[in-house]
């Protein structure tokens, strides 16, 4: 990892965040809807300020499986950057880990609005925010970017698919940073629900990268969060200004 990654960092503080059940009323075409957020969540906060730009750091989002949904906080460190984050001090970006209950599904307008909480009240740099999640998560990351695209800098879906219609990608993402991640031997969440999405993106001149792990079932993500590229990649992406 190059010298701006692996810095030493004097001190990480590792929060457990509940959101406040808020509401928020949206338009979604003609209809207004309430949409409430109770997400539990971690939320990493390194002290250094060794990739802050004008006191703001950047964050990643990360959406977990389904094997990691409930209420114990613990499980949503299994995997991906809560892991990384909770395993090395040296780990300089903010992550924001929500936690899905137990039996439902990533609920992209409440994850919405809980990034709105979270970046009112901490020091989160709007034009460097990054998605990504694997399984479960990786469908929320599709789903997640569709809803708002104008939110991240750039996306990182692993194992997942959209549950919306992979043909309407291309009016949403195709100006968005996007590297896909899957296993050739996936049993679980097929190939082809990336592959199909990643042609959309590249019939209409998307932005997006495709690695395939030909050995690899469905943890295609261990190989991937451990990749130092992934995160200079993530960086060398950002929002313009408003």
């Amino acid at each position: 990892m190059r010298p701006l990654i692996t810095a030493i960092l004097l001190l990480v503080l590792l929060q457990l965040g509940i959101s406040q059940n808020q509401q928020v009323h949206r338009f979604v075409g003609s209809r207004v809807i309430t949409v409430e957020s109770d997400y539990q969540y971690l939320l990493h906060t390194p002290y250094s300020q060794e990739l802050a730009e004008e006191g703001k750091l950047p964050l990643i989002v990360f959406l977990h499986g389904s094997g990691e949904r409930g209420t114990d906080m613990s499980t949503v460190k299994t995997h991906g950057p809560p892991k990384l984050a909770d395993a090395n001090p040296e780990f300089p970006f903010m992550v924001l880990s929500p936690q899905c209950p137990m039996g439902e599904w990533w609920d992209v307008q409440a994850l919405d609005l809980l990034l709105d909480d979270v970046i009112s009240n901490h020091p989160v740099d709007e034009r460097r925010i990054y998605l990504t999640g694997l399984s479960m998560g990786g469908f929320g990351t599709w789903d997640l970017a569709i809803l708002r695209p104008d939110r991240f800098a750039a996306i990182a879906p692993i194992c997942g698919g959209d549950r919306m219609n992979a043909i309407d990608a291309p009016k949403y993402l195709r100006d968005t940073p996007t590297w896909v991640f899957h296993g050739a031997m996936d049993q679980v969440v097929k190939l082809e629900a990336s592959s199909r999405i990643v042609k959309a993106l590249n019939d209409a001149g998307g932005d997006v990268q495709f690695t395939i792990y030909p050995m690899a079932g469905h943890d295609s993500w261990t190989e991937t969060y451990a990749n130092p590229k992934l995160y200079d990649w993530f960086l060398r992406h950002r929002l313009p200004r408003p």
